[in-house]
């Protein structure tokens, strides 16, 4: 495995000459907004303590001196750059914020893991000692799901996916019980959404294209453009198989969980740690609702609401639904792993999913049982 901070310093280097001949990044990136709801600081961890059988005490502390979490000890001469974003003003404050996100980046590597549900990769970050990770809604896919999460160094662990605000992208995962002999699992120190604005350095960790051995996770740095209700938005250099993963910000304190990862390096976004906190009771008792803006899931098929059967009325032409086969007077028995008893729980199965997810679907067509396999759409 590569040191986890491999690729910082060149990086970092470039990054900062490229600032260095521009003006200040406040002076170019868009203006922040004001986050909502900041209460991480105690609703979170109470949460965690009243969710945990044992309670996690100082491992939830959000302070620099939390030695088992992920933040570290801010040198003075970097405050500066942590409250307000800018640039180094010479090459001694260029080494120490290189330095600053080694430091990041070593103690991020125990805590960041890779997640995989069926054939679906992505990432998450252990969150307490007691194995609750974070990761984005669309990686988890639904509760009650089984995961398998890969830690460093190759060891894998079971896991069970629970609730989802797929408004947000916001998912939740916990590893399974014993299975760490009894010993605490390593995880991130919480930050808050308050203090973020346009300019601050950032530290991006994951599992790019998947977990590798060879390899190990990859820390990527870069910087806040915007900061919104419902996400930031970096310039952090992320791709498939990062969503879920960790955002840091300077002091090594967790501030985000990666969502969406755009074509340009300038459009991807991510989970404010503060919607994990606001939604946190819905999210461990495996409540999932909501869907992205333009990630409505679509079958495309309508049926007879007052059948105690989920009859097919009609298929839209062109639909996911008349794509695989589906036909009138069909009879979905069987969506997924999901058995369907009327429309409406028809219906539920199917927001319960992702666009571009494959499922199978089995139908009663006139006596004899037809597997179909769709792919779902997405409403436009």
């Amino acid at each position: 495995m590569v040191s986890p901070w491999r690729g910082v310093s060149l990086g970092l280097l470039a990054i900062c000459l490229g600032f260095l001949q521009s003006a200040s990044a406040q002076d170019t990136v868009p203006p922040p907004a004001q986050l909502q709801g900041s209460s991480v600081q105690s609703t979170i961890r109470e949460g965690f303590r009243a969710t945990a059988k044992a309670p996690v005490g100082e491992s939830n502390s959000i302070s620099a001196a939390n030695a088992k979490g992920t933040a570290v000890g801010l040198p003075s001469e970097l405050t500066r750059l942590y409250e307000k974003g800018g640039t180094p003003r010479s090459l001694e404050e260029l080494r120490l914020l290189e330095a600053q996100h080694q430091r990041i980046a070593s103690a991020a590597e125990a805590c960041t893991v890779s997640v995989k549900i069926g054939p679906a990769e992505g990432c998450g970050v252990i969150i307490t000692d007691t194995g609750f990770i974070l990761t984005a809604a669309h990686v988890a896919m639904r509760p009650g799901k089984v995961a398998i999460v890969t830690l460093p160094g190759g060891r894998r662990v079971t896991a069970t996916t629970h609730g989802m605000n797929r408004n947000v992208d916001a998912g939740l995962i916990k590893i399974n019980a014993n299975q760490n002999e009894g010993r605490p699992w390593p995880h991130a120190s919480l930050g808050s959404s308050d203090h973020l604005v346009s300019g601050m350095w950032c530290v991006a960790t994951g599992h790019p294209g998947g977990y590798s051995d060879r390899r190990g996770f990859v820390t990527r740095v870069g910087r806040i453009l915007s900061v919104r209700k419902d996400a930031l938005v970096t310039d952090c250099a992320l791709i498939g198989g990062d969503s879920g993963g960790p955002l840091f910000d300077l002091a090594g304190k967790l501030i985000a969980i990666h969502s969406r990862i755009g074509n340009d390096v300038a459009d991807n976004l991510h989970v404010p740690v503060v919607h994990y906190d606001l939604s946190w009771d819905r999210l461990v008792s495996s409540q999932a609702w909501g869907y992205l803006p333009g990630f409505k899931p679509v079958l495309g098929v309508s049926g007879n609401q007052t059948s105690n059967v989920a009859e097919i009325v009609s298929v839209t032409t062109g639909s996911p639904a008349a794509d695989a086969g589906f036909l009138e007077h069909d009879i979905v028995e069987e969506f997924g792993d999901v058995m369907i008893t009327d429309f409406e729980s028809l219906k539920r199965a199917v927001a319960d999913t992702m666009p571009g997810e494959r499922a199978v679907v089995w139908v009663n067509r006139g006596g004899q049982r037809v597997k179909l396999f769709v792919e779902i759409g997405r409403a436009d």
